[in-house]
């Protein structure tokens, strides 16, 4: 493998996920990512015809994110018709996994210079637009490798850890209070750009999402999320989600409900994407790479309990890169739902002072296909503002599923 390089990271806000109520909601999402594209180009004084494909994850794969999104986007750009596309989805790490497809494109000889990242309006197109919830309506694989929804799995874990809801909504302020600093210190600004409409008028310029005035006691009398889907009856014999996961995990008991709308990931409209490309092509295009990508893996776990790979991804790339959880300066850990940030520092015994330092998507946002390279430019940021050395992101994954990747500064 030789050396790969981050050359630069864009995102938009992240808009909330309403259809008509967010500022991004009247964006289609081809326009959101072609708006990504050009304004890494613009600023990179980019040779776009260089760029040898346009890698972009996106979960929600229907109606106006259907018919390869990437190819759409980047014809939606304006972009020479000679730059390829192609849409990957890996579930909520489907962002991350662009920026690892990439990187084995350009590591491995066969490409000098690739466009990674992500989008998801889900205001447009809402979660469950495909209709086929986390199995693909497959009874067979149902029959044998049954699955609940995520705020059930993230419900079960937060139960089997011992995580009370005081703990998670600590957490959630946590992320709420880190985010608005960041905010208004500015240190979203390097990657942050302003969405505008088809008049250059400006739409969005600052993440949505975020409650700076959120307390504890606001997110103390929210109510559970998932309790009432729990006590659905879908199983043949009208079990219900809560009783199919626990007869899984016994040993959880009756499953605590204790996420909440304020404790888990905002729904958002966002795209994001990361330029990366050979050290040839930095040397003679004259562009200065900012980061290299050190390791990246992915790891597979229990299907039902679904979000407790991060660590053992997490692992791996640690291992690949022959380095110790001590090693990395900053975590970025998706925050899908406060237990997993939680469980994962947990089981790595992580310093919570490296993690999540600009707060999470409990405050920001998780634009599903976007947010592994949303993630990724806010660890890139903050090393550079903090003179740090090294940064690990990893996300949570539908199906059970964890990604990891590991950057270094050079």
């Amino acid at each position: 493998m030789q050396d790969v390089y981050i050359f630069d990271a864009v995102r938009t806000p992240r808009g909330r996920g309403r259809a008509g109520k967010g500022a991004l909601s009247g964006v289609h999402p081809q326009e959101l990512f072609a708006q990504t594209l050009n304004h890494m180009a613009t600023r990179l004084e980019l040779q776009r015809e260089d760029v040898q494909d346009v890698i972009v994850g996106c979960v929600t794969q229907v109606k106006e994110q259907g018919a390869c999104i990437a190819r759409n986007a980047v014809l939606a750009a304006r972009w020479p018709q000679s730059v390829t596309g192609v849409t990957v989805n890996r579930f909520c790490g489907s962002g991350l996994q662009a920026i690892n497809f990439a990187a084995m494109g350009v590591g491995s000889g066969f490409q000098e210079l690739v466009v990674a990242g992500g989008v998801e309006s889900m205001s447009r197109v809402p979660m469950g637009s495909d209709e086929a919830m986390i199995d693909g309506l497959n009874l067979t694989l149902r029959s044998h490798t049954p699955m609940v929804p995520q705020g059930i799995s993230a419900d079960l874990i937060a139960t089997r850890e011992g995580f009370s809801r005081q703990e998670l909504d600590a957490f959630a302020l946590r992320s709420q209070q880190r985010a608005h600093l960041a905010a208004s210190e500015g240190r979203f600004g390097k990657s942050l750009f302003d969405v505008v409409d088809g008049n250059g008028e400006v739409l969005l310029d600052r993440d949505e999402h975020m409650r700076p005035e959120t307390t504890l006691d606001s997110l103390g009398g929210l109510r559970p999320a998932f309790a009432r889907m729990g006590a659905m009856a879908v199983g043949p014999n009208g079990e219900t989600l809560d009783q199919i996961a626990e007869h899984r995990y016994p040993d959880a008991g009756t499953i605590a409900h204790v996420h909440s709308a304020g404790n888990a990931s905002g729904i958002v409209d966002g795209a994001a994407a990361v330029l990366l490309g050979s050290a040839a092509y930095a040397q003679r295009s004259g562009l200065k790479p900012r980061a290299r990508i050190k390791a990246m893996a992915t790891a597979g776990a229990e299907p039902l309990i679904m979000l407790t790979a991060p660590a053992p991804a997490s692992r791996k790339a640690l291992a690949q890169a022959g380095m110790s959880v001590g090693d990395i300066d900053l975590w970025e850990i998706n925050e899908a739902f406060a237990t997993v940030p939680l469980q994962t520092m947990r089981e790595l015994d992580i310093d919570p002072e490296r993690v999540n330092v600009n707060g999470g998507a409990i405050a920001l946002g998780h634009p599903l296909g976007a947010t592994g390279a949303v993630l990724l430019g806010t660890a890139l940021d903050e090393m550079e503002r903090e003179d740090k050395s090294t940064a690990l992101i990893t996300l949570c994954i539908g199906g059970g599923m964890g990604i990891a990747t590991i950057i270094e500064r050079v």
